[in-house]
């Protein structure tokens, strides 16, 4: 059995307990995608102007995601999420509503695994390319 290291104390500077994930103690762990939603922050449109675009696509498709056609009346306590089609990171427009459909939750699970994916890829071949 190899040797373990001894506990540390939490980063934050006030605090006296022991870490236990990522050298935080389980009272200052960080909130995960803390801040992800705020779509101001992310493509500089407001939550009205999202929710605006959102039943203007929603009219356009006939509540069907743009994946698979579930219609969403079949699934009314799981509300479809408004996608872009084309990634803003791989030049996607953010507003343009030729770039905007509906996902039901398993196509929006589907397509934002193989979007981290590509996103990932791209980061490797960034840093491979910073180091040679």
């Amino acid at each position: 059995m190899p040797p373990t290291a001894p506990p540390t104390r939490c980063t934050d500077p006030e605090c006296s307990n022991y870490a236990t994930h990522r050298g935080r103690c389980d009272h200052h762990q960080p909130t995960p995608w803390a801040g992800r939603d705020d779509k101001t922050a992310r493509y500089g449109i407001s939550s009205g102007r999202w929710r605006t675009l959102k039943r203007a696509v929603t009219r356009r498709d006939h509540g069907c995601c743009y994946r698979c056609g579930a219609d969403q009346a079949d699934t009314p306590e799981e509300p479809y999420v408004l996608d872009h089609i084309t990634p803003i990171a791989e030049g996607g427009s953010p507003t343009d509503l030729d770039n905007l459909g509906l996902l039901c939750g398993p196509c929006d699970q589907v397509k934002s695994r193989d979007e981290a994916q590509r996103g990932a890829q791209r980061a490797r071949e960034r840093a491979r390319t910073r180091h040679t």
